[in-house]
C-alpha cells in the first residue's frame, strides 16, 4: 500500500520538467508529500525519491535537513514563532507562552488534544520591523498580541475549512502586512 495517492505521486513526476536539475524537484514534492500527510514518513520519503528517479539517501538528507519538514504528526494549524533578537525584545516569548496557554501543550513537539495546533519557535522570518511576528497557515502574522493569538485560535477552531490563503472573511485581516506609516508609532 501506498503512503502517498496517486494524484500526489503523479504531481510529484511532473516536477523534475520545471527545474533544471531533477534534484531541484526534491523539495517541491516534499512539500507536496507533507501537504498529504501531515508530515514526513519514511514511506513517504521513499516514494518521492522513487517518484523523482532520486536516491533515497539524497531525499531523506534533504528532508531531514530542513527544519520546514516534520517526521512526526504536527497541529493542522502550526504556529511558526519567531524569536529571534527583535521578536523577542517586543515580546515574542509573551506571545508563545500565551499560545502554550491557550491551547494546553507544553512543548513544540506537543500537539493540542483536538489535533489542531501545534508551534515551533523559528529565526527569523524578515519582518523585524512588525516584532512580534509568526507564520501560520502559509500566512505572515505582524505586531502580534495575546488579542490577535486568540483571535487566530478562535478562527481556526470554529473553521474546518478555513483557506490557507485567506482570513476567515475572505480577506486579509491581521493576516496583511501594515503598510508604512500606519503603525502607531509612525502616525506620531
Amino acid at each position: 500500500m501506498s503512503a502517498l495517492s496517486p494524484h500526489v505521486l503523479d504531481e510529484i513526476r511532473t516536477l523534475p520538467s520545471k527545474y533544471p536539475q531533477p534534484r531541484s524537484a526534491v523539495m517541491p514534492a516534499l512539500d507536496l508529500a507533507q501537504e498529504e500527510l501531515g508530515y514526513l514518513t519514511p514511506e513517504a520519503m521513499t516514494e518521492v525519491a522513487t517518484a523523482l528517479e532520486l536516491d533515497p539517501g539524497y531525499v531523506e538528507g534533504v528532508a531531514t535537513f530542513y527544519s520546514l519538514f516534520h517526521h512526526s504528526p504536527v497541529g493542522k494549524h502550526r504556529f511558526y514563532v519567531c524569536t529571534n533578537l527583535s521578536c523577542t525584545l517586543r515580546g515574542a516569548n509573551e506571545i508563545v507562552d500565551h499560545f502554550k496557554q491557550v491551547v494546553g501543550v507544553k512543548d513544540p513537539d506537543d500537539v493540542s488534544s483536538d489535533g489542531l495546533f501545534s508551534f515551533e519557535e523559528v529565526e527569523c522570518l524578515g519582518a523585524c520591523e512588525y516584532a512580534p511576528m509568526m507564520r501560520l497557515d502559509q500566512r505572515y502574522h505582524y505586531e502580534l498580541t495575546p488579542q490577535k493569538i486568540d483571535q487566530l485560535i478562535s478562527d481556526r477552531r470554529s473553521s474546518t475549512t478555513l483557506s490557507p490563503t485567506l482570513s476567515p472573511a475572505g480577506r486579509g485581516g491581521t493576516e496583511t502586512k501594515p503598510k508604512r506609516g500606519t503603525r502607531k508609532k509612525d502616525r506620531g
